[in-house]
């Protein structure tokens, strides 16, 4: 299934200024790590998340000294420096200026080289084919109305036998009415699901206003299959739970996949 047709609205443009007013207000992903964690990252002790709590296994990466990596949606300053401090030549890719600038305050603070583009995860035309060992892409799809391109060019840029690390949301969240009455779970929507296509007009515009940007719930078979029928092999899986959420005394709220390339 593919995404639904939306409204006129400019959406990387909506979400690229909600994450700039995410960055100003702190939220939690834009918080840069501390020297602590690098120095510890460059002895090759890292800790590092696709989703909210659970770290990836260390298993799942391949090696890392002078790797080349890209950080797709990845900005905020956290998984970035961390996996260049480890010894990858890493580029960070992201929609957000401001999200990117945490990543630049780490490389000056600690003295670590990382290419750092501002661009659509959807489109990494400027990267050839086979470009790198691995792609990073913590949850940041769920802000993209459609993510199969998203799958088709994390595979042609990955060098066979490459390594697509990903974080979704599991679509079963967006079932659900969020809001003053969260602890009532009842289903309001169907998947796929779209902001743009469910909130009122004038929820949109408070959104705009407070910074709130726009999220989409994929299906799993745009999801799980799309990495596959783009020719991923999905080698590892694991959920994660959302902190202070009513849905994850229930459910877990995240998927993340380990998905090669075939060499």
């Amino acid at each position: 299934m593919t995404a639904r047709k939306s409204r006129q609205i400019d959406i990387r443009a909506f979400n690229r200024a909600a994450w700039n007013r995410q960055v100003e207000d702190g939220n939690r992903w834009s918080l840069p790590v501390d020297p602590e964690t690098i120095a510890q990252a460059r002895q090759g002790q890292f800790s590092i998340l696709l989703t909210e709590q659970k770290p990836v296994p260390a298993e799942w990466f391949p090696p890392l000294k002078g790797a080349d990596v890209l950080c797709l949606a990845s900005g905020g300053g956290q998984q970035a420096p961390i996996l260049a401090a480890a010894g990858a030549n890493v580029t960070v890719l992201d929609n957000s200026p401001l999200q990117l600038g945490r990543d630049k305050e780490v490389a000056e603070r600690e003295g670590l080289s990382m290419q750092i583009i501002e661009g659509d995860a959807a489109n990494l035309g400027i990267f050839p084919e086979n470009s790198f060992d691995l792609v990073f892409n913590p949850v940041s799809t769920v802000f993209m109305p459609d993510v199969r391109p998203v799958w088709r060019e994390a595979f042609r840029v990955l060098k066979p036998g490459g390594v697509l690390l990903a974080g979704v949301m599991n679509p079963v969240f967006y079932l659900f009415e969020w809001g003053e009455h969260e602890s009532i779970l009842v289903v309001r929507h169907k998947i796929p699901y779209s902001d743009v296509e469910s909130l009122h007009h004038a929820t949109l515009k408070r959104y705009e206003r407070q910074g709130l940007p726009l999220e989409f719930g994929h299906s799993l078979a745009d999801l799980l299959g799309g990495q596959v029928e783009v020719g991923f092999h999905i080698t590892g899986f694991y959920e994660d739970y959302m902190e202070d959420e009513e849905l994850s005394e229930y459910h877990p709220v995240y998927i993340a996949t380990r998905a090669m390339k075939p060499g």
